[in-house]
């Protein structure tokens, strides 16, 4: 029972930690701040938080799509040549952003074992604390509490996150899509978004 009572006591003194020790601070962006994003091939972005959202600078109005995805995952593989063309569809009026945020990789291996293979020349951010500040504020805002599946995206207009198709679901009530979507769903979206 001496024990017992022993190793009870050092489980409470020594077996439980603080919060704060085991659950990830927040980088989550405040309103007003804007961060700076590097791409692999050396463009910059620059991507503000506002109320309710984030916008890009110099392109207020235009559609964000804010792709979070890995270069080990298949269905970002396959969805990647598709996102190239859609992006290219809409040059004027849509900036697609892929965020490589499980993984630390350089700018060097996502051009040769990604961009390249895959022909995912849109804007792919290099990885840096930017990517986590935006994956932050983006789950926040959009109050996702699960664990990020990949692929993981999210569609904004006007600084707003746009209902978007549950591919599982087909209801047009969701703020991201999860896994892979066909294009033609996202084109579907887009189009009704743009109206908006």
């Amino acid at each position: 029972m001496k024990y017992l009572i022993v190793i009870f006591c050092a489980l409470l003194m020594f077996g439980c930690t603080d919060k704060e020790d085991i659950i990830p601070k927040s980088s989550a962006l405040k309103v007003g701040e804007s961060i700076e994003l590097t791409s692999v091939h050396s463009a910059k972005i620059k991507i503000k938080r506002v109320e309710g959202g984030l916008i890009q600078e110099g392109k207020e109005n235009a559609v964000l799509i804010i792709d979070i995805f890995g270069t080990f995952c298949e269905p970002c593989k396959k969805e990647a040549p598709a996102l190239m063309n859609l992006q290219l569809k809409h040059i004027s009026n849509m900036t697609l952003i892929g965020l490589s945020y499980f993984e630390d990789v350089d700018e060097k291996y996502i051009i040769e074992n990604f961009a390249k293979p895959y022909n995912a020349y849109y804007f792919i951010a290099k990885n840096s604390p930017a990517n986590k500040a935006l994956a932050d504020t983006v789950t926040e805002d959009i109050k996702y509490k699960s664990l990020i599946s990949l692929p993981f995206k999210v569609v904004l207009k006007d600084g707003k996150y746009r209902n978007v198709t549950d591919i599982w679901e087909n209801k047009t009530d969701n703020k991201y899509y999860i896994g892979a979507v066909d294009t033609a769903v996202i084109e579907k979206d887009l189009e009704r978004i743009l109206k908006e």
